[in-house]
C-alpha cells in the first residue's frame, strides 16, 4: 500500500518554522543593513539545511519551509500582474490575535506576463533533493476571501465577471509555468472553501454584501480553471485550513456544508485535510469522497508541541477508514508549522519529532 507518487503515505503541509537566523537577516534586510543578495545567500543555506532534514526524517515530498515568504499567500498574490501590497487599517482577527495589517489589492487588470517569480524558489528545491519536489501557492480564493472587502480598481473591473476570468486565467498560466519548470506536485492552500463551513463566517461574508451559498462553487471552479493546462503526470492536491497564524485559529465547523462542492466540483487529486481537533468536525462527509482521490488527514497539531501517540492517531485512521477505504488515506500535520513567518508556539525539535513520527506511523500503517 505504499504509495510512490504524491500525495504520499507521510506527507506535509509545506511550511516550516524559521531559524533564528532567517529572522535575523530578514530583520536586517528590512533595515537596509544587508543586501537583497546576503539575504538571499542566508535563505539559500538554510532551504538546503531544511531540505536535507526533510530528507533525514523520512519524508518524500520536500518543500522550502516557505522560508523566502513572509505569508502563506500574500507574497504569492503581490507576484501577479495587477495586484500589488495593501497596508489596510487593521490586520485580521484571530482567535484572541490579530495578524500583521497587510494585504492585497487590485490595482489592474489580473495576468501573468512571465512566469511567477516563485517558480525560481521551485527549481532551488529541485536542484537541491533527489526525492519529490513540492511548491505550496494560495488557492485562487485568497485574494478575496477575507471578511474585509479586497480593494478592486473599479474602472479596471466594473463588474465582478471579468474579474473572475482573469484571475482564473492568471492562474492557469502560474501553474503552467511551475510545470513547464518540472513542478509535478503543486499544493493550492485553500482556507476560504473551509471557512464557509463556519457560520460566523458565512454570517460574515453576507454582510459584506456576497452569497455564501455561491462562493463555494465559485472558488471550486477557480482551482478548475487554475488546473486546466497541467500535464497528465502532475498531481494537484489542495489542503483545507481554518486559520494558522501563532497557533491560533480564524474558524470552526465541520466540512458538511461544502462537501459536494469539495469532493463533487473540485477536480483535484487529493485533499489535505484539517481533523486534530473538534473544530474540524467529524469523518463522515468523507463518505463522497470519489475513488482515486486521496485524503490525507491532519492529525497532527502544528499548533502546539505536544507530541501526539501513535496508538491515537492509528485510533483516528481507523476511524476514517470507515468512510473511505484506507488505501485511499494518507497523513500529514493539519497545517504548516509556519503560516507566516512568525511561526507557531512550538519548538524546531518538536517540529522534526512530529515529522518524524508521522513517517513512522504512516510506515506501520501503510507498510514501508
Amino acid at each position: 500500500m505504499k504509495r510512490t507518487k504524491p500525495p504520499f503515505r507521510a506527507d506535509h503541509v509545506g511550511s516550516l518554522l524559521r531559524p533564528k537566523v532567517l529572522h535575523e537577516a530578514r530583520a536586517k534586510r528590512a533595515k537596509g543593513e544587508i543586501t537583497a543578495q546576503a539575504l538571499q545567500d542566508i535563505e539559500d543555506r538554510e532551504i538546503e539545511r531544511v531540505i536535507k532534514k526533510q530528507e533525514d526524517v523520512g519524508l518524500q515530498a520536500i518543500t522550502d519551509g516557505e522560508f523566502r515568504r513572509s505569508w502563506w499567500h500574500l507574497d504569492f498574490l503581490w507576484g501577479l500582474g495587477g495586484a500589488s501590497k495593501h497596508v489596510m487599517d487593521s490586520g485580521v482577527a484571530f482567535s484572541g490575535v490579530a495578524t500583521r495589517n497587510e494585504g492585497v489589492q487590485v490595482t489592474g487588470k489580473l495576468g501573468m506576463a512571465g512566469p511567477h517569480p516563485m517558480v525560481e524558489h521551485f527549481k532551488f528545491v529541485a536542484a537541491h533533493t533527489k526525492r519529490t519536489p513540492k511548491i505550496t501557492i494560495p488557492a485562487p480564493s485568497a485574494i478575496y476571501g477575507r471578511p474585509m472587502k479586497t480593494p478592486i480598481d473599479q474602472k479596471t473591473y466594473p463588474a465582478m465577471d471579468r474579474f473572475w476570468d482573469d484571475l482564473g486565467n492568471a492562474y492557469k498560466k502560474a501553474v503552467r509555468g511551475f510545470a513547464d519548470a518540472g513542478c509535478r506536485y503543486l499544493q493550492l492552500d485553500e482556507v476560504f472553501i473551509a471557512m464557509l463551513c463556519d457560520p460566523k463566517y458565512r454570517n460574515q461574508m453576507t454582510k459584506r454584501g456576497d452569497d455564501p451559498e455561491k462562493l463555494g462553487p465559485l472558488y471550486a471552479d477557480l482551482i478548475n480553471a487554475a488546473m486546466s493546462d497541467i500535464p497528465a503526470d502532475m498531481t494537484i492536491t489542495m489542503h483545507l485550513c481554518r486559520g494558522n497564524y501563532k497557533s491560533t485559529f480564524m474558524g470552526a465547523g465541520g466540512y458538511d456544508a461544502e462537501a459536494e462542492v469539495l469532493f463533487n466540483r473540485t477536480n483535484v487529486h487529493g485533499y489535505f485535510m484539517e481533523y486534530d481537533s473538534e473544530r474540524a468536525g467529524g469523518f463522515e462527509p468523507l463518505r463522497l469522497v470519489p475513488k482515486g482521490k486521496i485524503v490525507v488527514l491532519g492529525l497532527v497539531t502544528s499548533k502546539s508541541g505536544k507530541l501526539e501517540s501513535k496508538d491515537a492517531i492509528k485510533r483516528r485512521i481507523d476511524e476514517a477508514a470507515k468512510f473511505v477505504p484506507l488505501d485511499q488515506l494518507a497523513l500529514s500535520p493539519q497545517c504548516g508549522f509556519a503560516s507566516t513567518e512568525e511561526g507557531n508556539v512550538l519548538t524546531e525539535d518538536e517540529q522534526w519529532s512530529k515529522l518524524r513520527m508521522i513517517v513512522e506511523v504512516a510506515d506501520e500503517v501503510w507498510g514501508r
